[in-house]
């Protein structure tokens, strides 16, 4: 027995250091879990990040096709798209192979020098929607500086236009992007607080007004280089323009020599049941802007399209970006490109778009006093919400108990609550948004009103704008 005692000791100490390992593996595996909890990074985020936006409170994990799953491992039905930069769907197994593949080979090259994919992917562009030549980017917002720079320089060298007097024409409502030219063109007071001066040479006119347009080119036309514009406005809420718009903005673009610049970055590559929203009036622009779903969810990607005598106004040196066509991105938009054109997502979403409203028109039946409008076209939708009717609350309360059902959308403005799921979204998945809507106007709401106090200032209306004298160019 005395032989055996010193064993049994040295048995016992390892059993209790194993045991050691395994309560520190297991406080370990607690703290890690802790670590990568929601709240835990959303308290991070806040602690360490800028405080330039304001997320529904939930945390992406992992997602696939229109699905999201959070660090916990609730799903979620993804109803935005990351504003229609997803629109054939989180993860698509071609873009995700498309990306993989190149990562192996090669990334960056720069425009000092040329690569193998990006010619394939300026390519398929110009030849995919009818323009001579593409100039690529990375954000959308650097695609709307591209065209804005262009459409000066051509204003200068083709239309004789003097230094330091071209005009661009823009609309009120617009959302362009956040740079210092973009938000010279906005009417938000969010996006343009604080940030003065803006830069001068900037002129509005309501948006789906015809004949105010036309009554600025005719005072100004001169001077004016370009009209940037949205064929339907994403951030004010959708807005779609009357039949026949596009049409005479085309003619009178023409008419005064003055380039239609559109801005597709959230409107085409299918979101609104054509391959660009312009095709809805069959016309076609001086200058499009596309971004977004170009890069396919993965990364940023954006292009401006134009024919040779707009685009070669543009010489060496006068623009660019180190990342702008390399050739990680190409690959990843060509892929991007194939899958909507061989999946046929743009029949699909006018397909499909026609269904959801026909859900949301239902709902707003039910819920006349609380639901002003339905309004989109194919997977571009938007529900406008009677802001007093639902007084003391926003379309943002709305939106965080459709998180609680499941279903993640995300407001603009106060009142409005923007649907734009990816392409691919199944019927039933658009079934259980439009009823997750209905449940929490029936059931949430009423108990939300009670809780919320009255102290909140009423909103106007969000195409109020008492900034940029949008008045100025009306028809009357």
């Amino acid at each position: 027995m005395a032989t055996r005692r010193p064993l049994q000791l040295a048995l016992s100490r390892i059993y209790s250091g194993r045991r050691s390992v395994r309560n520190f593996s297991n406080a370990q595996h607690e703290a890690n879990e802790a670590a990568s909890s929601s709240q835990h990074l959303i308290n991070m985020e806040t602690e360490c990040s800028a405080h330039n936006y304001h997320p529904i409170p939930i945390v992406f994990s992992r997602a696939k096709g229109s699905s999201v799953w959070d660090p916990e491992g609730n799903m979620y039905l993804d109803f935005l798209s990351a504003y229609s930069a997803v629109n054939q769907g989180h993860c698509h197994p071609r873009i995700m192979k498309a990306l993989a593949e190149q990562a192996e080979n090669l990334t960056l090259s720069s425009r000092a020098f040329y690569n193998d994919k990006f010619p394939v992917f300026a390519e398929r562009l110009t030849s995919m929607f009818g323009y001579e030549m593409a100039l690529p980017m990375n954000t959308g917002v650097e695609g709307v500086e591209t065209a804005l720079k262009l459409a000066k320089k051509w204003g200068h060298m083709k239309k004789g236009i003097p230094k330091d007097e071209a005009i661009i024409v823009s609309c009120c409502g617009c959302f362009h992007g956040r740079t210092l030219a973009a938000i010279s063109m906005s009417c938000d007071h969010e996006a343009t607080r604080g940030f003065w001066p803006l830069l001068p040479g900037n002129l509005k006119v309501d948006f789906g007004d015809a004949a105010a347009l036309q009554k600025l080119f005719k005072e100004k036309g001169d001077r004016i280089a370009g009209f940037l514009f949205e064929p339907i406005q994403g951030e004010a809420g959708v807005i779609i323009p009357p039949h026949g718009y596009l049409k005479t903005v085309r003619d009178l673009c023409s008419e005064f020599n003055i380039l239609m610049i559109a801005d597709e970055i959230q409107s085409g590559l299918a979101r609104s049941g054509k391959m660009l929203a312009c095709d809805w009036e069959g016309v076609r622009p001086d200058v499009v802007i596309l971004g977004k779903a170009l890069g396919g969810g993965v990364l940023p990607v954006s292009a401006v399209l134009a024919d040779k005598d707009v685009m070669l106004c543009i010489q060496p040196g006068e623009h660019g970006s180190t990342f702008g066509g390399n050739p990680l991105a190409s690959a990843v938009a060509i892929a991007s490109l194939d899958v909507l054109r061989d999946e046929g997502l743009a029949e699909r979403s006018a397909q499909m778009g026609e269904q959801l409203r026909h859900q949301l028109i239902k709902v707003q039946e039910q819920f006349p006093k609380l639901i002003k409008e339905v309004r989109g076209k194919g997977l571009f939708n938007a529900v406008e919400l009677d802001m007093k009717a639902l007084f003391p609350l926003t379309a943002y309360d709305v939106c965080l108990k459709l998180k609680e059902r499941g279903i993640l959308a995300k407001p603009t403005h106060d009142s409005i609550i923007r649907l734009t799921p990816p392409l691919c979204m199944s019927a039933d998945e658009l079934q259980q948004g439009s009823k997750a809507l209905h449940d929490v106007l029936e059931v949430d709401l009423p108990n939300m009103k009670t809780k919320k106090p009255l102290t909140a200032s009423q909103t106007t209306s969000a195409n109020a704008c008492d900034r940029c004298g949008r008045n100025l160019y009306a028809a009357k």
